[in-house]
């Protein structure tokens, strides 16, 4: 009878141990706990932003793949993929021991390039949905993360960069290829990019002009301590 006893106790104690554990975990914040961004939001208006012959003869991709640095076994994530100009060519150059993941956040647009990732045979390739303030990505996992095109189309950019930050590995970077204008003229105002990185603690270690890529090229790598949703500040437009 003791022995049954003393085992009820030991059940009980590990069920309050574990329902205390699950009370410990701290919530995600949601993209309203975050400030709103103080400028106009680009929509989505294709799922590509030139057609891919144009863009290879500019020398787009293989030139924005050797300034960040892009080399075979890497991990990478292209983010917004689209039709998957980035995802293929960055599959080519890791290599079969590197790994690409593209993610998307239109449902049609991801099982389209899913299509594109099988009929191309592209086993290093995943391709996921996402979701608008939060990519969903596995922890420090990727040693880059491309934002081509479309980070001015993010809604919730300071939600979006909080939640990316743990998937950047001690090396990696975030690159972002845009273009030199306003935000509701499908681009981003440098300066603006980089309060809005470093209010979220990224660092800027790069900019480089990239006129085949129709702006320019920043890198940023995740610095000090991720701060917490309602400690952050939105950045001014002017």
């Amino acid at each position: 009878m003791s022995r049954i006893i003393a085992l009820s106790q030991a059940t009980g104690v590990l069920s309050l141990l574990m329902v205390g554990a699950c009370h410990a975990q701290p919530q995600s914040p949601r993209a309203s706990d975050f400030p709103a961004a103080h400028r106009p939001v680009a929509s989505i208006v294709s799922a590509r932003w030139s057609d891919e012959d144009t863009r290879d003869t500019a020398g787009e991709a293989t030139e924005v793949m050797n300034r960040a640095g892009v080399k075979a076994g890497m991990t990478v994530a292209d983010i917004g993929a689209g039709e998957g100009y980035y995802t293929i060519r960055l599959a080519a150059r890791v290599g079969g021991k590197g790994r690409v993941l593209a993610q998307d956040i239109v449902p049609k647009v991801r099982d389209a390039l899913a299509e594109r990732v099988t009929r191309e045979r592209l086993d290093t390739v995943s391709v996921k949905l996402g979701q608008p303030d939060d990519p969903q990505l596995p922890e420090a996992s990727f040693d880059r993360v491309f934002l081509v095109h479309m980070y001015h189309e993010i809604a919730s950019p300071y939600a979006f960069l909080w939640h990316l930050r743990p998937a950047v590995n001690a090396r990696g970077r975030v690159i972002v290829v845009d273009a030199d204008r306003p935000t509701n003229q499908h681009g981003t105002p440098p300066k603006l990019l980089d309060c809005e990185f470093a209010a979220v603690g990224y660092a800027r270690v790069d900019m480089q002009v990239m006129p085949s890529a129709g702006g320019y090229l920043a890198a940023y790598e995740p610095r000090g301590v991720r701060p917490e949703a309602k400690a952050i500040k939105a950045c001014p437009t002017g």
